[in-house]
């Protein structure tokens, strides 16, 4: 909180510095000109009063000015926003700590592609969070020593698919004194997992790892193939039919993968044809499926394709 803090507008620094979060997790704070400010904290929304205390209601509410994001825009990209262009063409920047800003404003399009942004009207600052150790109860299915089942993790948004990913990435990069650590090669196209910075990874992706940060993901699985002999290979978000033919690639080439998917369950996943035709080819073994039943990132079932079992389902 204290790292996120220094980007904030001086209005908005002083009505939060003196926030009580000890304990609770804070997601998102978002920035409208002329609408208040609502933070997530615990998967709860809230407002923030103008005397720096936050409620569920709108007392009082802390109203968000053209200058408020202008300045906070210039904190966060350290007064040189051109330097973020490519980012901005997707909606977002990355700033240091990890943390994924969200922003929206007037597109300017050129030669029908998206140039820039300009005219910013509002940010979603999504705060990075590391939990070490998150993912224990679900390594236990993905490893498979001296290697680890090809494997996707399956999760409705915001039931912390990328954290868990994030985790089992470090653990099998790192390994423990019953698994060697393996070479894992991320293809971070949304600077969410490693979430680099200029760079440098901003999370502990794990010793033997390497990122390729803000790259298509088809681009970026092809190459690291070419170039950095993974034995894993980590993609967040698959679905599109060149995502299902760069994974058949990595896979003839013997490489291991492990990806994630945005679904609820089997019925959700039999409507992305190209991730269910990987699924009826075997390409993955084990299916983790993620939900937010027991809080954030809860593992609610393990489908072990092969064998046609549940290796683990929540009671």
């Amino acid at each position: 909180m204290n790292q996120v803090m220094n980007f904030f507008s001086n209005s908005l620094r002083e009505r939060m510095q003196n926030l009580n979060l000890e304990g609770k997790m804070l997601q998102e704070i978002r920035l409208r000109v002329y609408k208040p400010v609502i933070i997530y904290i615990d998967n709860e929304e809230y407002f923030l009063s103008v005397n720096g205390e936050i409620s569920k209601e709108s007392i009082s509410p802390m109203i968000i000015l053209p200058k408020d994001i202008t300045d906070t825009l210039e904190l966060m990209s350290e007064y040189s926003l051109y330097s973020y262009e490519e980012e901005l063409k997707n909606g977002y920047i990355t700033i240091k700590g990890g943390h994924r800003v969200g922003i929206v404003g007037k597109v300017v399009i050129e030669n029908n592609k998206i140039k820039t942004l300009k005219n910013i009207s509002g940010l979603n600052i999504r705060i990075s969070h590391q939990m070490m150790g998150c993912a224990d109860k679900i390594l236990i299915h993905v490893l498979n020593s001296p290697s680890i089942y090809n494997t996707l993790i399956v999760s409705p948004p915001k039931c912390g698919k990328t954290t868990i990913l994030r985790d089992i990435t470090r653990q099998i990069s790192d390994g423990n004194p019953e698994f060697k650590g393996l070479n894992v090669s991320i293809v971070d196209e949304r600077s969410e997992i490693a979430a680099c910075f200029n760079g440098m990874p901003q999370n502990d992706v794990g010793i033997r790892t390497d990122v390729l940060d803000g790259c298509p993901k088809v681009w970026g699985m092809r190459i690291l193939l070419r170039s950095m002999s993974p034995d894993v290979v980590v993609v967040d978000e698959i679905g599109g039919e060149e995502d299902a033919k760069a994974i058949r690639d990595i896979l003839n080439a013997g490489i291991k993968v492990i990806c994630s998917l945005h679904a609820s369950d089997f019925e959700d996943i039999k409507s992305k044809k190209y991730v269910a035709d990987l699924i009826n080819e075997k390409a993955f073994e084990k299916i983790v499926f993620l939900s937010n039943k027991k809080g954030m990132g809860t593992l609610d079932c393990v489908w072990n394709i092969a064998n046609r079992r549940w290796d683990y389902k929540h009671d």
